[in-house]
């Protein structure tokens, strides 16, 4: 299959810097730095990541941490090369097996706007950089590839949709099209693929919730 890429406008990308206490922040063209939307969706987990670390020993939690990054990564890289018609290249048997489960649906994608793009929001305050926008089964829709080792459910992955919802908002800023659908596509281990389909405007809310708390924890530091 070969997908057609469409972008509405080329889009200026963006400078980002990891700070050493944590949280990554891009430099808009004007100069303005935003936080990453990943950061600000990050605020609400801290406690319970610091939690899970210390239940499971720091060893542990950074060898967990680190596989499940390298194989997210990977599968990552698998989707945006297939996506841009490139070859696939070296692949890490655990990212290649779940690729091969995400491909059927990522052949449900074409005439793509966007791919690994950064995008902003002056009005939310935020910025980041999306997986894809494109039409799903002929919808635009904002589209999002994870990873998991176990099946998720909808209520386990609220952030995701508000994260997705970020990124439909600040395309709407940029380019003036709204887009309502939400396409999260995971790829679970020894599972398969799931897809979860969502609407922008049922998760406003816990956008907007997630957005103050970041910046409530920040004035406490």
């Amino acid at each position: 299959m070969t997908f057609t890429f469409c972008p509405p406008t080329m889009l200026e990308d963006l400078e980002s810097v990891t700070l050493p206490a944590g949280g990554r922040f891009y430099t808009l063209p004007d100069g303005t730095k935003l936080p990453s939307v990943t950061t600000v969706m990050g605020a609400q987990k801290k406690d319970a990541i610091m939690k899970w670390r210390k239940r499971v020993g720091e060893a542990e939690a950074n060898k967990i941490s680190a596989k499940a990054t390298k194989r997210g990564n990977g599968v990552h890289t698998l989707c945006e090369r297939y996506l841009l018609n490139e070859p696939l290249g070296e692949i890490m048997p655990d990212a290649k097996e779940m690729f091969v489960d995400l491909k059927p649906t990522l052949n449900r994608i074409n005439n793509i706007h966007y791919l690994e793009t950064a995008l902003w929001s002056k009005q939310l305050g935020v910025a980041g950089r999306v997986d894809c926008i494109a039409e799903f089964d002929g919808v635009l829709s904002v589209i999002d590839f994870k990873t998991s080792k176990r099946i998720k459910k909808e209520e386990d992955i609220q952030d995701y949709f508000w994260q997705t919802s970020a990124y439909a908002l600040m395309y709407e800023e940029l380019i003036g099209t709204p887009i309502n659908d939400l396409i999260i596509i995971m790829a679970v281990e020894d599972v398969g693929c799931h897809v979860f389909h969502q609407k922008v405007e049922d998760h406003i809310e816990g956008l907007v919730k997630a957005i103050e708390f970041y910046k409530n924890n920040l004035t406490k530091r």
